[in-house]
């Protein structure tokens, strides 16, 4: 077996004690050691090929400088977004993200963080799927440090960061109707989650102000987002007169943009489209999709930010929400709008 080099076999070669060789390494105490003596230590340690022994170092500190990222389907164009600034902001701060996909499905989301915590990760930011909460009040139970992004329950102390989805689907809703359409409609999933109950309240609310027919234009599919069914709802909509659709999630939009885009419909003259989170899909509709854009950037940095807080000194809980921003584009504006 090859014999891995030590800090011992560092401070041997340049003739100082392990001690500086650690302190050096693990960039600690610069002041105090000559600016010679401290690249002597890094260019011996890259000769010799030196890595640190994480396994050691974890049983020393107790941690492993890695956390863990579950979401719902890390192909979904948002999360994958997501879960890239995640990694680059950890990676930063000295940790490594382990991912995971939940496809929305609770039992699988257990069996990740069972995985998860056997791997002592330090910590975990979870997207969590539909009837989690069990799991979410056994992780505060045991006291694991933990943030939720983009979902939360509303009932449960926890950390999170979200968005304001209230206000960003009202904000889309006006701006549908300040843009002359009338009888607006609403495409989303049949779910529990929390976000998606609040985009549906945004929609209601604000359809509520004007629209007085007394049926409903909000429709709920599985969240296996099926195609057929998803079209069939497209298809009951026009056939009620609607004049626009806000759909709920990306991979709604895109999926009803594969059924619409085959109809002899112009957009936005004889019908308006709104979509929530963006991805590359709506850029190559003919007519460039109006979306709800969330602060991926923000978001992801500010997980980042809390888990490692209370990783460190198990701080208050912190409870972040953010504002989303319209990309108004061509799909929702008549002529001169």
């Amino acid at each position: 077996m090859i014999k891995r080099p030590s800090l011992k076999d560092i401070a041997s070669m340049v003739g100082v004690s392990t001690a500086l060789v650690s302190y050096v390494l693990n960039n600690q105490k610069q002041g105090r050691i000559s600016k010679e003596i401290a690249q002597k230590i890094r260019d011996t340690a890259s000769k010799l090929q030196y890595s640190p022994n994480q396994i050691a170092r974890s049983l020393k500190t107790k941690r492993t400088n890695t956390i863990g990222l579950i979401v719902a389907d890390i192909s979904n164009p948002f999360f994958a977004g997501l879960a890239r600034i995640i990694e680059d902001e950890a990676d930063r701060q000295g940790y490594t993200v382990i991912f995971g996909s939940s496809d929305e499905n609770a039992l699988k989301s257990q069996k990740l963080i069972e995985t998860l915590m056997n791997r002592q990760v330090d910590g975990l930011i979870i997207s969590p799927p539909a009837d989690a909460e069990y799991q979410i009040e056994q992780l505060k139970n045991q006291e694991v440090p933990f943030v939720l992004v983009d979902r939360s329950y509303p009932d449960i102390e926890t950390n999170s960061v979200v968005i304001d989805n209230y206000s960003a689907t009202s904000n889309a809703i006006r701006h549908l109707h300040d843009n002359g359409f009338r009888n607006i409609a609403m495409i989303t999933y049949r779910t529990s989650l929390f976000h998606l109950q609040e985009r549906k309240r945004g929609y209601l609310d604000s359809v509520a102000n004007w629209q007085q027919s007394s049926i409903s234009l909000i429709r709920e599919v599985h969240i296996n987002n099926d195609q057929n069914e998803i079209e069939s709802a497209v298809q009951n909509l026009l056939s009620l007169g609607v004049d626009a659709i806000f759909f709920g999630t990306n991979r709604l939009a895109t999926s009803a943009l594969k059924y619409i885009s085959n109809l002899h419909l112009k957009v936005p003259e004889d019908l308006a489209l709104v979509g929530f989170d963006e991805t590359e899909s709506f850029d190559f509709f003919y007519s460039p999709l109006t979306y709800i854009k969330q602060p991926l950037e923000s978001m992801g940095g500010a997980a980042v930010n809390i888990l490692l807080s209370d990783i460190k000194t198990r701080s208050q809980i912190e409870k972040v929400v953010m504002n989303a921003e319209l990309v108004i584009r061509q799909s929702s504006v008549r002529g001169n709008g």
